[in-house]
């Protein structure tokens, strides 16, 4: 499926958008249409069991967890006040009322739109979703680890620090028990199984205490990942990067891909897709970065906007996660981090306006200018995205 040949004029979408969601309400149930539903995907769900359900929404089986996740979710960065892509840590971990404040009208706005799943991984990041859902834990799909914790460090690949690892994140947030720990791999791919094994020894420990629900991995490492969910069945979803211009490993040469092919041996060496992988073993995907670590954006490393922001950013942002939850089935959301409500309410668009109306050859165009131009100009620290072009 590509973000190709528009079928619906911009004239018409109001309408047709309006039509959607009224056929998407009616008997209280999503009826998933055949060129939208993965093999894994239930045929008919019944929305009064997908937490926060709304018609203008589109929701998606986490593989094997059964989870139902809206398929726009919320990155657990966002841009800080320094213009930088993430909290790190707070001082004597308390929250600053600003942070708090913001966090919890997004939380809310996602809540109200019908976002359910938030996906955390550091200890400020604890805290600030911890402050954000006070009162209303059960109103958010939780997955988190700890990043000063987790099994990037090999200090930390040992069961005690892993156990530790959960009731860290459960401290901070102030709960307990997280829907999922998805732990951090190394970056590079150079975990080790002893590490995996570790981590998942402390998962059935935290699960049979009752502080963890499900398992999952995250990496910025495509090998690795795909050996995980190969060789370890405890792995019932994975986090990776995917933009606008990644594309599925293993396909026929076309005269559009024989220099992808070349550049990133397609398939051969690394073992053919991840998507087949992870839809042989009906594991869950999270994508991450469909920004390009905001390099898709002129305004990337300035004072966040907390207004309405640009219409030409807020355009390439919904454009974006529109191409990308059409590229592949597999994938069962992706999760931008979201500032403002502002953002959230754009990034909703995107599901609402996904097999309604296309992207214009026009769109498409400069969409894929503007993610190339974003990933020409990463810096040194990131220049790893480009290995998630073709996976």
């Amino acid at each position: 499926m590509s973000c190709s040949d528009p079928r619906v004029s911009r004239r018409g979408l109001i309408k047709t958008t309006s039509q959607a969601a009224i056929a998407a309400a009616v008997g209280g149930q999503v009826l998933a249409r055949a060129a939208d539903k993965p093999a894994t995907q239930p045929a008919v769900v019944d929305v009064k069991k997908i937490l926060n359900y709304n018609p203008k929404m589109k929701y998606r089986r986490m593989g094997k967890t059964g989870l139902m996740i809206s398929e726009i979710s919320l990155g657990g960065h966002w841009k800080n006040r320094n213009g930088e892509r993430y909290w790190d840590a707070f001082t004597n971990d308390e929250v600053p009322e600003d942070v708090a404040k913001n966090r919890t009208e997004v939380v809310s706005e996602c809540i109200d739109k019908g976002i359910n799943y938030v996906d955390i991984t550091t200890a400020a990041e604890c805290l600030s979703y911890g402050a954000a859902l006070a009162g209303r834990r059960n109103k958010m799909i939780v997955g988190a680890d700890d990043h000063r914790l987790c099994i990037r460090s090999d200090d930390n690949c040992n069961v005690a620090t892993q156990v530790k690892n959960v009731e860290e994140c459960l401290r901070r947030m102030k709960t307990d028990y997280l829907d999922i720990w998805r732990v951090q791999a190394k970056m590079d791919g150079t975990s080790q199984d002893a590490h995996m094994e570790a981590a998942i020894e402390a998962a059935e420990k935290c699960r049979k205490a009752g502080k963890i629900r499900h398992f999952g991995c995250s990496s910025h490492n495509r090998k690795w990942l795909q050996h995980v969910v190969t060789k370890f069945p405890a792995v019932e979803m994975i986090v990776f990067p995917c933009t606008a211009i990644t594309r599925k490993a293993g396909g026929p040469v076309t005269k559009d891909n024989v220099e992808e092919r070349v550049a990133y041996k397609m398939a051969e060496d690394l073992g053919g897709s991840i998507f087949d992988t992870v839809r042989k073993h009906d594991v869950g995907v999270v994508t991450i970065k469909p920004f390009a670590g905001g390099q898709v954006f002129k305004s990337q490393g300035t004072f966040p906007v907390m207004g309405v922001g640009l219409k030409e950013e807020n355009d390439l942002a919904r454009l974006t996660l529109m191409c990308i939850l059409t590229l592949y089935d597999e994938i069962t959301c992706v999760v931008p981090g979201l500032t403002t409500m502002y953002e959230v309410d754009n990034a909703v668009r995107a599901s609402r306006l996904r097999g309604v109306v296309d992207l214009s050859p026009a769109e498409q165009q400069w969409l894929r200018e503007a993610t190339v131009e974003g990933l020409a100009s990463l810096p040194e620290d990131y220049q790893w995205l480009r290995e998630w072009e073709v996976i």
